[in-house]
């Protein structure tokens, strides 16, 4: 039995009792990951009401087991399954996410993935190489002198929406309303989220969905070229996207195009700063860069759970599972799995043991990780070249949001 004051583990039962809005535990998941790992990798979460996975290979197969899916109603009803009717104050945040990339299952999923995923291929991205160059080396121009910052407010924040922002079609001067929106948004994946929270997502799921509306009215008058305008104008076997497709489709492209990046450029300044590692040594060439961008997105990385419907009776690890059972999958803790990863919560650039989870697998698999890549391979070496002897200033502030991990605040010197 492992017990702490915000953890307690019963190998013998598989249950766990895990307060995740702890301080103790959120700052620092890591450390309980790897408690779990050593007594129980799949476990029922008592306060969740849920059986949970953390093993890389069992995180691995059912992010592409099709007895799982991002959806249930598709194949059974609300009354079938015990489920309450959708709540009246998060009927904007529901519409907006009917169509999510995120949420459905084929064929409606393949049918619009196909329509994007062309202009989120490697090839297509790498043209945006200059674009965020310059970016990247205007903001650092603007507080280079300073002698110190505050990263995520005049560097991290603005990059990645900036450029998923300009790759849909949207303005980028929408970028701190677009920020505004989805940090929103994103509170309907904490748990025990308040009503308060729920109401801000939902009036800020409104807000968007209406000026997303506005924009594709324009684009249909006047197509640019742009993601936005290739969605509207193009056909997939005869059919167009529904408007509240493509609603749908541009507020998670844009959510998920820069708050996973925002939290990764940040958890990746400071897992590479503390280790003490020199940082030339990181970056000294498109290899070893690339091994640094693997290292910190396996062992800091910005999504920690993704969440399953069951689609039919099956059993994973021992455990029953009938249709209409919900199961999580730990991705951050599946990247520290030390059956894959030796020594999994040392920082070791150098490894070369296999793929980390942080993007996902299978169908769902993260259609922005080549744009992700991309910008975490030009910024990070950016950063540390033009600011030497960068250093931490002051203990980071940890979001006090659990599906998700990053930072509030990162003061640095140098």
């Amino acid at each position: 039995m492992t017990q702490t004051s915000f953890l307690s583990i019963d190998p013998a039962t598989r249950r766990v009792s895990l307060d995740a809005r702890d301080p103790a535990f959120y700052s620092d998941p890591n450390k309980t990951y790897a408690a779990l790992h050593a007594s129980c990798p799949t476990f029922y979460w008592e306060e969740q009401k849920q059986w949970f996975f953390t093993g890389y290979d069992h995180v691995n197969a059912l992010l592409r087991d099709r007895r799982f899916g991002r959806q249930i109603l598709h194949i059974a009803t609300r009354e079938e399954l015990g489920m309450p009717e959708p709540a009246e104050h998060t009927r904007h945040f529901d519409k907006a996410e009917e169509h999510s990339l995120l949420e459905i299952e084929p064929p409606e999923h393949t049918r619009l993935r196909t329509l994007v995923n062309r202009a989120f291929v490697s090839r297509h991205v790498e043209k945006m190489t200059p674009e965020i160059e310059e970016l990247a080396n205007r903001l650092i121009d603007g507080f280079e002198t300073d002698g110190k910052t505050e990263l995520l407010s005049t560097f991290a924040d603005i990059i990645p929406v900036t450029m998923i922002a300009r790759m849909i079609g949207i303005p980028e001067e929408m970028g701190p309303q677009l920020l505004k929106w989805s940090h929103d948004y994103v509170g309907m994946y904490m748990f025990k989220r308040t009503r308060a929270d729920e109401e801000a997502a939902d009036r800020s799921a409104k807000e968007f969905a209406d000026y997303v509306r506005t924009v594709i009215a324009e684009r249909r008058a006047n197509p640019r070229d742009d993601l936005l305008s290739h969605m509207i104008h193009t056909e997939h076997k005869g059919q167009f996207l529904t408007e509240d497709e493509l609603i749908s489709t541009t507020i998670v492209l844009l959510n998920a195009g820069h708050e996973a990046t925002v939290h990764q450029i940040g958890n990746s300044v400071r897992v590479i700063l503390d280790s003490g590692i020199d940082p030339s040594t990181l970056f000294s060439d498109e290899k070893t860069t690339e091994r640094t961008v693997e290292e910190t997105l396996r062992i800091c990385a910005p999504v920690h759970i993704f969440q399953r419907w069951c689609l039919e009776p099956c059993e994973i690890d021992g455990v029953s599972f009938k249709r209409g059972d919900k199961v999580s999958l730990i991705l951050a803790a599946a990247n520290l799995d030390p059956q894959k990863f030796p020594e999994p919560l040392a920082f070791k650039p150098s490894r070369d043991e296999g793929a980390n989870l942080s993007f996902g697998a299978g169908i769902h698999f993260c259609i922005g990780a080549p744009l992700a890549r991309l910008e975490l391979n030009i910024v990070l070496p950016l950063l540390f070249k033009r600011l030497p002897g960068l250093k931490i200033a002051a203990t980071p502030t940890v979001k006090d949001v659990y599906h998700f991990h990053g930072l509030e605040r990162l003061d640095l010197t140098w």
